[in-house]
């Protein structure tokens, strides 16, 4: 049984129910006094948290530590709001039309960038972020359709050349944007440092991105509560995770709302327009890049994601705007993994 909990709310969707106690008794640990430690901090336009379970202040701070500086690396490195960032760097060549060599980090999201898009028709695209040109958060009437046709023209992962290390834009006014892939990722490589690091029992949290390190010390799961979209007090279902991650997608927080309707920030490659038909999404998967991905391509799929989601086998629940909730952690109330 999970330890008993407490509902600490979090961004995305995602509230983690975590021990009440601060320090735990392990048997498989002859005993040794473990005490949790919390590092919160903001990153990536999120609130995150890494949590940790550890025998000392000094260790446990000095992992946060290395684990928190990596998340902020990650942040500079591929911002699209720093001049000095390789996110700018590539945007700059792309907004010409040429090529550009790229480091081994940045080559591998551009590879799983390309799988996605591979695996969900086109729909999951590293280009279509230019399409926030005309959905910004205080938009309150919807775009024409000549100005969404014109910003489709620029959009399009088969526009683009890519074998690592040459990125070759062949059509200019492009770009990309790492924001579909790159918190996740940094959740996962931060959760990785902190294993490395001789840390067993913890978990990071980026935004309601959450990557386990290891269970409680007693051998319990992290409760995790899937937020009810419509419902900040509610929760739609809770998943207990010894390993792995979970991820979230959909219009919890960031939206605009025009004449009256709630329009999602995750926006279709295809037309330009906000998705509808599913509320919200969350998926636990081995790595939270998996997890978050998988999220957002069933966003992307509209009508279709419940569907997609059965089919690729993850651990999932989902609620549409009828407020109808569907998924394996529906059927069951709650999943251990």
């Amino acid at each position: 049984m999970p330890v008993k909990l407490d509902v600490i709310p979090a961004e995305s969707g995602i509230q983690y129910l975590a021990a009440t106690a601060s320090a735990v008794h392990s048997a498989a640990e002859g005993l040794t006094m473990f005490t949790l430690y919390r590092y919160p901090f903001a990153a990536m336009g999120s609130r995150c948290e890494i949590r940790l379970y550890a025998r000392s202040e000094e260790s446990a701070a000095a992992c946060a530590r290395a684990a928190v500086n990596d998340v902020l690396r990650l942040e500079t490195k591929y911002s699209r709001y720093r001049d000095d960032s390789v996110t700018a760097a590539i945007n700059r060549v792309a907004a010409a039309g040429g090529a550009i060599d790229i480091d081994a980090e940045t080559a591998t999201l551009l590879d799983y960038g390309a799988t996605c898009y591979e695996q969900s028709d086109g729909l999951f695209d590293l280009t279509s972020g230019i399409l926030r040109e005309v959905w910004s958060a205080d938009r309150r009437e919807l775009p024409d359709t000549d100005t969404l046709q014109r910003l489709l023209a620029r959009v399009g992962w088969n526009k683009v050349r890519w074998q690592s290390p040459r990125l070759v834009f062949g059509f200019p006014g492009m770009e990309i944007d790492f924001g579909g892939v790159v918190k996740e990722y940094a959740a996962d490589r931060a959760a990785t440092l902190c294993a490395e690091a001789g840390v067993r029992h913890g978990l990071v949290d980026l935004g309601g991105d959450i990557k386990i390190v290891g269970p409680h010390p007693d051998g319990t799961p992290w409760a995790v509560g899937i937020q009810h979209p419509r419902s900040a007090e509610a929760v739609m279902a809770t998943v207990d995770l010894f390993q792995g991650a979970i991820a979230t997608s959909g219009d919890y927080e960031r939206f605009v709302e025009i004449d009256g309707r709630r329009y999602s920030h995750i926006l279709s490659p295809r037309t330009g327009m906000p998705v509808c038909g599913l509320a919200g999404v969350s998926v636990a998967a081995p790595e939270c890049v998996v997890a978050g991905s998988a999220t957002t391509i069933a966003m992307l799929m509209e009508d279709r994601g419940p569907e997609w989601l059965n089919e690729v086998g993850l651990p999932h629940v989902w609620m549409d705007h009828s407020l109808k909730v569907g998924g394996t952690f529906a059927a069951s109330g709650a999943l251990h993994s």
